[in-house]
């Protein structure tokens, strides 16, 4: 290679990167994903596009995917709180493997039929689409305010269910490979094994490892977050050596890392979020470039029968089986996670796998799963603010700071600076700082007033316009928020939260004086809070309500898994 050669790509590399990031803002005007943005710009630079560059060159693609897929697991495993796991972890983990197996299974059958494929043939397309992808869920329902549980369960399925769509496709690929086409079920336990226990082995004791090399290692700031991605690629790798699932590896470290006090968290996730950014642009081109739309026009027909027979079939009946057990979940909730079911890079990664091996109809499965992620980011994708709102789990959008950043008083410091600015509607205006009833172990450690910085005293009367710098941790940041600043004005839930509130302790008969309750014998001495139990269950969230005596409950505060606050919404003159 040259040096006009090397020129030549970094030119048409940086060019395609740059045109895709000045073209994102379509994504929201249109009302498209941005990851089909990307995809575009790279059909569009491809063979039969105006670019006309010709890549056919599937190692190098598959080398860029997984290097892409690793970092964006890596960071939205950081980003991924614990408590999450609470309230969604075992329906997570059921659509990680159930779900797979049957969408598997629906779509497989229905592929084989319309294709003309042999039944394993067809169960092989059906597991190379059969998951849904981490890049796409992350990065559609970054910053949507929606219901905790719903939201927690797909991300967590997201970033779980690849090793079971690998397992199946590797283990469907040794079957079509073999003369006999024949493996045993104790080779099929093993890997099934070594697959998940590896990989959340390797990824918990990588995580904990990186931990506590980040933390006990002075180094310059900028080096930490390249120790962590270097790391978290290292546990990926020796995962995928040893037969583990290096997804779900780099998953669990990131999410061990994110949740643990670590040296410059801040400046980590500020890097890992641009290197996120490159890495779903990077794929996404590279997908697009290798992808020939000529090619598609033979399997469109049947293509689009096979991705909304995914679409409509195999993935509700995949998400209604597999959250049968778990009651917490009402019927809408249940329909937006089957909406949610979006096809990214894994199937285009996994469909590559076949054409390595030299399989029979290869390049079959690699369009078929290039048509269903393209109809899946369009269909699903496009519609997800819609199908979020029809399915009433949007959240009223939370007050939040101006901005925050973190302070490195000390090694694995989890203090942070939010900067609010003060509306002439907040109650605190007028208000002399000593009589603010702050959370403990907050302090307002600057007041900026017309652009220039105060000496505020216990004196200083807080005026509209004024900017708080407030020395704080995470776990105060709805209430300062709340204190502070103000709901963005554009929401979709008026009224969300109802007209009044009460907290656990009063007793319903109290409520029932003002309300005409008619309280049976089991209800005159319970209180609010073991109503909300008996209604919603052990582990409510924000958002879950329910109707009693005709009056709507909505939980509106959270604290420590407990509920501590219930909104009463009365019914209109129209209901």
């Amino acid at each position: 290679m040259d040096a006009n050669t090397i020129n030549s790509f970094f030119l048409v590399g940086a060019l395609l990167a740059a045109i895709s990031v000045l073209l994102s803002p379509l994504s929201s005007k249109l009302g498209i994903p941005i990851l089909v943005v990307f995809l575009g710009v790279g059909l569009l630079a491809g063979e039969d596009g105006p670019g006309g560059i010709v890549f056919n060159d599937y190692s190098i693609a598959y080398l860029v995917s997984n290097l892409a897929l690793a970092v964006i697991l890596l960071d939205g495993g950081m980003r991924t709180r614990v408590a999450s796991f609470r309230v969604a972890l075992w329906p997570a983990l059921s659509l990680a493997t159930v779900g797979v197996v049957i969408t598997t299974c629906l779509t497989g059958l229905l592929a084989s039929y319309l294709f003309g494929l042999n039944w394993l043939q067809g169960m092989l397309l059906g597991a190379i689409v059969g998951s849904t992808d981490a890049a796409a869920v992350f990065s559609l329902l970054k910053g949507r305010p929606i219901n905790e549980r719903v939201g927690s369960t797909l991300e967590i399925e997201s970033g779980s269910n690849d090793p079971m769509a690998v397992f199946l496709t590797v283990t469907l690929i040794s079957i079509l490979a073999s003369s006999t086409n024949d493996v045993s079920a104790g080779q099929l336990l093993l890997s099934f094994i070594k697959q998940f226990g590896f990989g959340a082995l390797l990824g918990l004791i990588g995580g904990w490892l990186i931990w506590r090399l980040v933390n006990r290692t002075q180094l310059p700031e900028g080096l930490y977050s390249i120790l962590v991605l270097s790391g978290g690629l290292i546990v990926y790798a020796i995962s995928n050596a040893l037969g583990g699932s290096g997804i779900l590896s780099i998953y669990l470290t990131g999410l061990f890392v994110g949740n643990r006090a670590t040296r410059s968290k801040h400046a980590i996730l500020s890097v890992l979020d641009g290197m996120t950014w490159v890495s779903q642009i990077g794929m996404f081109l590279v997908l697009g470039l290798l992808m020939t739309p000529t090619d598609l026009e033979a399997v469109a027909l049947p293509g689009f029968v096979l991705a909304f027979g995914m679409i409509f079939i195999a993935r509700p009946a995949a998400v209604w089986i597999s959250l049968a057990p778990f009651r917490r979940f009402q019927a809408r909730q249940i329909h937006f996670i089957s909406w949610v079911g979006l096809r990214g890079a894994v199937p285009i990664i996994l469909a590559v796998f076949p054409m390595m091996a030299g399989l029979p109809h290869a390049q079959l499965y690699f369009n078929l799963a290039f048509f269903v992620v393209l109809v899946s980011l369009l269909l699903q994708g496009s519609t997800l603010t819609y199908a979020a709102r029809l399915a009433k789990v949007e959240l009223p959008p939370k007050p939040e700071p101006v901005s925050r950043s973190g302070v490195e008083i000390y090694p694995a410091s989890e203090w942070e600076i939010f900067v609010y600015k003060l509306s002439e509607s907040k109650w605190c205006i007028g208000e002399p700082l000593r009589q603010l009833s702050m959370p403990n172990d907050t302090r307002i450690a600057a007041v900026f007033r017309d652009n220039q910085l105060m000496h505020p005293s216990g004196s200083t009367t807080l005026k509209a316009g004024d900017t708080l710098c407030v020395l704080a941790k995470e776990s105060d940041l709805d209430a300062l928020s709340r204190m502070f600043s103000e709901a963005p004005e554009k929401t979709n839930v008026p009224r969300f939260f109802g007209d009044f509130f009460m907290t656990m302790d009063v007793l319903l008969a109290d409520m029932a004086i003002v309300y005409g309750f008619l309280l049976d014998e089991d209800h005159q001495l319970m209180t609010v809070g073991e109503l909300v139990k008996e209604q919603l269950g052990s582990s409510p969230v924000v958002g879950d309500h329910f109707m009693w005596q005709g009056i709507g409950w909505i939980v509106s505060e959270v604290q420590l898994g407990e509920v501590t606050r219930v909104g009463i919404r009365l019914p209109t003159q129209a209901e």
